[in-house]
């Protein structure tokens, strides 16, 4: 009996690990497989500004971490899913607020050629439901997937560092988010 009870809430407790995680409404599974990397869900959290949900983004690391400066300087897989709840978010004001959180950057650097790059892989309109993936892929760079379809690469580290120092850095676009995609919410 000790065992059968042991062995059950082994697996509640594995399958409960294992489920996806709901944040504002928004379903992100607990881990990403790219290409036999495995990512662990490490933090959510909404996106707001004055007083409209914009997006919800998610960060996905090899493994949980509350560091945003160790992530953002680390040469490993990591992944941000970013899913837009609404339709105030278009490709001009998303590509506008890109442009300005790199200018607020503080790690990294991202050269004017590697931003319009970044900012041209979202040429096509955006609306409520897309569902956007940075992906940083060590020795290569970062790529970007908008509803499953692949957009481009920008290559190198130091690319990586900037565009995630625009979530995670010193000098967030939303504190808030940046506590929640850290997992201290």
């Amino acid at each position: 009996m000790k065992n059968y009870l042991l062995l059950l809430f082994l697996g509640m407790s594995i399958s409960t690990f294992a489920q996806n995680r709901t944040v504002a409404g928004e379903t992100f599974p607990a881990q990403l497989d790219i290409k036999g990397s495995k990512l662990m869900f490490n933090g959510a959290g909404l996106r707001e500004k004055y007083t409209l949900d914009l997006y919800v983004a998610a960060l996905y690391l090899p493994s949980q971490s509350m560091d945003g400066a160790k992530i953002i300087n680390k040469d490993e897989m990591q992944a941000i899913n970013i899913k837009l709840v609404s339709n105030k978010v278009t490709r001009e004001k998303f590509n506008e607020t890109v442009k300005e959180g790199f200018a607020k950057v503080s790690e990294g650097k991202a050269s004017e050629s590697e931003i319009k790059k970044f900012t041209g892989f979202f040429s096509a309109p955006l609306k409520d439901g897309d569902d956007i993936q940075l992906i940083y892929k060590p020795g290569k760079g970062t790529a970007v997937m908008i509803n499953g379809s692949y957009k481009g690469l920008v290559e190198g580290l130091e690319f990586k560092k900037a565009l995630f120092s625009i979530w995670l850095g010193s000098t967030p676009a939303d504190s808030g988010l940046k506590k929640s995609m850290l997992g201290k919410v």
